[in-house]
């Protein structure tokens, strides 16, 4: 059993960053594939970025292209999502997940395991 942990959020102003991490604990987690998504109230769950188990292959939505970054510590059993310029509808619960294979994928029933999601809220 995997448990993920997300920290980071906050209320921030728009044009402003924030870095999101994910601990992971319970599982292997460098041979895991991870992805970071969002869920904006009274919208579906929505991809954001996905990088493989080396971190040599990463996926990104269109709507952070350029503004997001997502990255992992295998050794501190960690995934990152730096965000930056955020913009209003940037606001929304980001989760992380783990998927059980070793390749970045933006398909939400890929991943197995979930976090309990972590508050970005930015202000116009």
């Amino acid at each position: 059993q995997v448990q993920l942990v997300e920290s980071g959020g906050g209320l921030v102003q728009a044009g402003a960053s924030l870095r999101l991490s994910c601990a992971a604990s319970g599982g292997t987690f460098s041979s895991y594939a991870m992805g970071w998504f969002r869920q904006a109230p009274g919208k579906e769950r929505e991809f954001v970025a996905s990088i493989s188990w080396s971190g040599n292959n990463t996926i990104y939505d269109h709507s952070v292209l350029g503004r997001g970054t997502i990255s992992r510590d295998n050794a501190k059993n960690t995934v990152f999502l730096q965000m930056d310029s955020l913009r209003f509808e940037d606001t929304a619960v980001y989760y992380c997940a783990a998927r059980l294979s070793s390749y970045a994928s933006r398909n939400t029933y890929h991943y197995a395991y979930w976090g309990q999601g972590t508050q970005v809220t930015v202000s116009s």
